[in-house]
């Protein structure tokens, strides 16, 4: 593994302020870790990218002590010293600090007694107040933090309570901040806060290591990027492109995320599978108030075809869908055919929907799909309970052996089908989420943000099977805000605007006409 700018010269190189050396980490069954290397400097953000599975996680527990000295090979030096860190106190003595995606919090202690938490000041054994107060004032200042110490946690706002955290981190004398997936949760505005502290902090001497699967936020952030895969350090580069960085990361081009099936029908126009004729969506807000998220959709599917859904946010592409499937709150006019049937009004509940062949998966997984303690059988038979019940007994064999089939045929990663949904990375949960809306082999499958929250490597397998379904004759209508996703992945292409369809355009459309198309100005 050697450093690379983006245009492949070798980079010069300060000196490491902290320095993995060769780490080697095992599971039962499982070697997370094959001899990793990462160094970090001083005041620089480093990005450490790759799949699920790469072994960034594990990493960065090597790093803070969570995995103790002892349990792996290999070694961590920090200003040139060889540590031996036997848990995450020991590494937080020696000013690493861990951002976690949960949040340590104590939601009903004050912002203060959270920021000074095991080292409030004391004045004849009692905690002094004034001086908790004062000392939590300047750890707020230092990262911008407008809120009232004497606030409970619980009140304030997620991107507000990792501030707290990093200002807890900080008044500890962090000199290297740990931060995983720091922004899963966050509206854009509070991840634009988040960006302006670290980089401040970064002209004020702070590394950061920084986790995330969102290349579109850690390219333009990030001094350098390291990429693993398959628990080994494949590059670690200086401002590389977003196609490199998927390209180490799932050891292929960029080129070949995205497989499109053959389009139905070839030169020769295709029999819908599906047609739509003036779909509307009105909802009730008041007495005589009314708003139409959708107005008059006409569209035909065909069967193998994928048809890509654009627009901007409320433009109306969830509400399509919703309509669809009958799970549209409001009134909802028009007809659909489905199969060469005859016209009839679109599905009142999901129930109707399913029977006619029609299959939905959600934006939401965790919300409107899952459940989260429940395992990987259940889940992928959710809906299909009647299937399997004879006589109020599930016939157990046939369910598994069901389930096993759709395990295989998606590539879903799971120890075991009694497995939790809720311990599988976010890319295989959405294929569970798939292989359940499979299960009932429907005709029609619409998916709405189908690789939202996952790793390119989870994505470029989500394709795959997109195209292998649609290949195999199933209509698909996807929804997506990843414009070269929907490009990639569709035949052709409905831009909706105001409710409206503002424009129809084929696979070779630009990501500009379609962005054209969805700002232009509806009448």
């Amino acid at each position: 593994m050697s450093e690379l700018s983006s245009q492949g010269r070798p980079t010069g190189k300060a000196s490491p302020l902290l320095e993995l050396r060769r780490i080697a980490k095992s599971f039962p069954g499982v070697r997370a870790l094959d001899g990793v290397s990462f160094d970090l400097r001083p005041g620089e953000i480093h990005a450490l990218c790759g799949e699920n599975g790469a072994g960034k996680s594990t990493l960065i527990k090597v790093l803070c002590g969570y995995f103790p000295h002892g349990t792996f090979s290999g070694e961590i030096r920090l200003r040139g010293a060889e540590m031996r860190f036997r848990g995450l106190r020991a590494a937080e003595e020696q000013g690493i600090a861990l951002i976690a995606q949960e949040l340590a919090l104590v939601p009903k202690l004050s912002v203060a007694e959270n920021l000074l938490l095991g080292r409030e000041p004391l004045r004849h054994g009692i905690i002094d107040r004034g001086a908790l107060r004062a000392s939590a004032v300047r750890a707020l200042t230092r990262v911008g933090l407008e809120v009232d110490p004497d606030a409970p946690v619980e009140e304030l706002g997620i991107g507000q309570q990792q501030m707290v955290e990093i200002a807890r981190a900080l008044e500890k004398r962090a000199t290297i901040l740990v931060l995983d997936e720091p922004t899963a949760a966050l509206a854009d505005r509070d991840a634009g806060r988040l960006f302006d502290l670290l980089r401040e902090l970064r002209r004020g001497g702070v590394s950061s290591v920084y986790i995330s699967h969102r290349l579109e936020e850690v390219l333009p952030l990030a001094d350098r990027v390291t990429v693993l895969r398959d628990g080994r350090t494949v590059a670690t580069a200086v401002g590389p492109s977003r196609d490199e960085v998927i390209r180490w990361m799932v050891g292929r081009d960029v080129r070949d995320l995205y497989p499109r099936a053959p389009r139905p029908g070839g030169d020769r126009a295709p029999v819908p599978l599906l047609s739509v004729r003036g779909l509307g969506l009105e909802l009730e807000r008041g007495p005589g108030v009314h708003r139409a998220p959708l107005c008059e959709v006409d569209f035909d599917l065909a069967g193998g075809e994928v048809l890509g859904v654009a627009g901007l946010m409320g433009a109306g592409r969830t509400a399509l869908l919703s309509c669809l499937y009958g799970v549209a709150r409001g009134h909802v006019q028009g007809t659909i055919a489905l199969a060469g049937e005859p016209p009839r009004a679109p599905y009142r509940a999901p129930a109707e929907a399913m029977e006619a062949g029609v299959a939905l998966v959600s934006e939401d997984r965790k919300r409107y799909g899952l459940v989260p303690e429940a395992s990987v059988r259940d889940n992928l038979t959710l809906s299909l309970l009647r299937r399997y019940a004879q006589r109020g007994v599930l016939r157990e064999e046939e369910r598994e052996a069901d389930c096993r089939r759709q395990v295989e045929s998606l590539r879903l990663r799971t120890p075991h089908l009694a497995a939790s949904v809720g311990r599988l990375s976010g890319g295989n949960q959405q294929k569970v989420l798939l292989g359940r809306a499979l299960l009932r082999q429907p005709r029609v499958l619409l998916l709405d943000e189908p690789t939202r929250g996952i790793d390119v490597g989870a994505k470029a397998e989500i394709y795959q099977l997109i195209a292998e379904l649609a290949a195999g004759g199933l209509g698909v209508v996807i929804v997506s805000s990843d414009l070269p996703e929907l490009l990639g992945l569709s035949h052709r292409l409905l831009v909706l605007n105001g409710g409206r369809i503002s424009a129809r355009l084929e696979s070779d459309a630009t990501p500009e006409s379609v962005l054209a198309a969805a700002t232009a100005r509806v009448a």
